[in-house]
């Protein structure tokens, strides 16, 4: 990941302005409600003393910021990442807050990072590290102000040792606190699968929107971990799609008469990466610019940029990760006809089950995997017609389409509320 600030083109915080005001300036909104709408709400530094094994004490620096609560509860992952910043944070905060808007679920945006490198801390020094971080917010965090989940380099595990952190602190058992958790901890089924699953759902809707055949569509994934594993996983089961090339951390693969995506995910969860799978080849170039007709970005941010996008073959992307395409590669992806499924559309499949699982942690009810499917892909289908409706009559990208959908909610629900004085 590229340092914040160290390019303006790879800000993801300035990238999150930019595509905010353009969408903003579409809808004629005045410059204060821009300003109050563009600005997070609050966000918070933590200084983090850690007692490690070898007892010494070392501290950690974190971060939460709230960018909007005015449609509900904060919404928002945890990542554990040596590059975490402010600017990171404040960015994938307000791209959450968009994202619940246009999935239409009852949440405002939030994220939360503690800057680590957690291959390097034992599970002990990392347990330590998440519950001083629970309790350390434990007054903003809560089921009806903020509700974080997992992100990059957190799972199930550390949403177990948060739910438990802040149980002991309000002595009561609280699962709706955090979301991403076992199922035998106030889980949701079908959480894990739903980003990916509604990478599927969206590429499946716009391959039908563009009447293209999914079945036989050659797919490459950048990022085969849990979202692009699973979405790849899907998009040959159920679609017929074919998986042409995967990469991740490890390295890239590709074979142009497609990959045995089953036996890959064996493969990945046994050797942790893709590289040296049987029956793949080294792939030497971007995967990013493979020949494929759909590109499933699943990484990190910025990785399509205004140097590669020119390069890009894909018909279709589906932004699996967050930020994934920076502004300027989006105008060039525009102009060569590519059809981008914008993130806070594409990836909204993991908030939309995380709120299912807020809603059955409130009401102790907990519904069977069909039903949170059947409901994910309902809520999703409604979202992207809601889009693919906007694009059309204003003729504007998908992604301003999204953000013009997304900000109207948010903005109509200021107006019902009045300003507070």
């Amino acid at each position: 990941m590229a340092a914040a600030g160290a390019n303006s083109q790879l800000n993801p915080l300035e990238n999150a302005k930019r595509q905010f005001d353009e969408a903003a300036a579409k809808l004629g909104l005045a410059e204060g409600a821009k300003e109050m709408l563009k600005k997070p709400r609050r966000t918070t530094i933590q200084h983090l003393p850690v007692v490690m094994d070898d007892g010494s004490i070392q501290v950690f620096t974190g971060y939460r910021c709230q960018h909007s609560i005015v449609r509900g509860p904060a919404k928002g992952g945890i990542r554990f990442h040596q590059d975490v910043t402010i600017e990171e944070v404040e960015a994938l905060a307000s791209w959450m807050t968009w994202k619940c808007a246009v999935a239409d679920i009852p949440f405002g945006g939030g994220k939360g990072g503690i800057v680590v490198d957690p291959r390097k801390l034992s599970k002990g020094e990392l347990e330590r590290l998440t519950r001083r971080y629970a309790a350390d917010l434990s007054d903003i965090f809560g089921p009806d102000s903020d509700v974080p989940a997992p992100d990059v380099n957190t799972g199930e595990r550390e949403m177990a040792w948060f739910v438990d952190t802040y149980s002991m602190h309000s002595r009561r058992t609280e699962y709706a606190v955090v979301t991403g958790k076992p199922l035998e901890v106030g889980g949701s089924a079908g959480r894990r699968e739903a980003t990916g699953r509604g990478v599927m759902i969206c590429i499946e809707q716009m391959c039908k929107h563009l009447n293209i055949p999914l079945k036989g569509a050659r797919v490459a994934v950048q990022g085969f971990g849990n979202v692009g594993g699973v979405s790849a996983d899907l998009l040959v089961r159920d679609c017929g799609a074919m998986i042409v090339a995967a990469s991740d951390v490890s390295g890239a693969i590709h074979n142009p008469d497609g990959l045995d995506v089953p036996a890959l995910l064996k493969y990945v969860a046994e050797k942790k990466g893709v590289a040296g799978f049987p029956g793949s080849q080294p792939l030497t170039t971007s995967i990013l610019e493979y020949d494929c007709d759909i590109l499933v970005p699943a990484a990190l941010e910025n990785q399509i940029t205004a140097e590669n996008a020119a390069n890009i073959k894909a018909k279709i992307i589906g932004e699996g990760a967050n930020g994934p395409t920076t502004p300027d590669a989006d105008k060039i992806l525009e102009a060569k006809g590519c059809w981008v499924i914008p993130d806070i559309l594409c990836n909204s499949g993991g908030v939309t089950v995380s709120y299912f699982e807020w809603v059955q942690n409130r009401m102790g009810f907990y519904w069977p995997e069909h039903e949170v499917n059947d409901r994910l892909r309902e809520k999703l289908e409604l979202a992207f017609a809601d889009v693919v409706k906007v694009a059309v009559r204003e003729k504007v990208s998908m992604r301003v389409a999204a953000y013009m959908v997304a900000i109207q909610r948010v903005w109509r629900v200021y107006e019902l509320r009045g300003m507070y004085a």
